[in-house]
């Protein structure tokens, strides 16, 4: 698997990919989920024109997940990460979070952050096997970007299921990439 940055022609297939991934929750009962639209191209764009968006492809070079960022308060914030129902179970998502965490540790960033379902057992359970720790109200790791963010996502309906906002501190650990590092963001202020 190799990591790089997503291409202009990709960004439709990146919405594809994340529709895919959705239909997981149809099972959990979650269809409003499923059933969300992925994010618009011009937004996916902005990510990418950023150099925040980057995907993990096959061996003929297609997209099959992606992972798009933002710097909040000081942090990498993972703003969507799908992988495609094909290549799931093979550490396709964990490479890209390994991804994004050397090229935010290359910043300067000093964690990577998120937020996501507390209950579902690819979310909330398996980004505490990568090392992630959930924010309770009262911890001073639950800065207010993060709670702006969480705000955001009850208005949009997601908080009608339990919700966490989780942290990852950037040590030093290493991790040895598949592939080349694509574009570092300008994670800027």
């Amino acid at each position: 698997m190799r990591i790089r940055a997503a291409a202009p022609a990709e960004l439709t297939l990146l919405r594809s990919i994340e529709r895919a991934a959705g239909e997981s929750f149809r099972a959990l009962g979650m269809a409003a989920i499923a059933d969300d639209e992925p994010l618009p191209l011009d937004v996916l764009e902005g990510y990418r024109a950023a150099g925040r968006a980057w995907v993990a492809v096959d061996g003929t070079d297609r997209p099959v997940a992606y992972l798009i960022a933002d710097a909040v308060d000081g942090a990498a914030h993972i703003e969507q990460v799908s992988v495609h129902p094909e290549a799931a179970g093979r550490g396709v998502g964990r490479a890209l979070i390994e991804h994004l965490a050397e090229v935010a540790r290359k910043e300067g960033l000093t964690a990577l952050t998120l937020t996501t379902f507390a209950e579902v057992p690819w979310n909330a359970p398996y980004y505490a096997r990568l090392g992630f720790r959930p924010l309770a109200d009262a911890d001073p790791a639950l800065t207010e970007g993060l709670r702006e963010i969480s705000r955001a996502e009850a208005a949009h309906g997601l908080a009608a299921w339990p919700r966490v906002c989780m942290r990852r501190e950037l040590g030093q650990e290493s991790w040895e990439r598949s592939g080349p590092i694509g574009a570092h963001p300008p994670w800027g202020p």
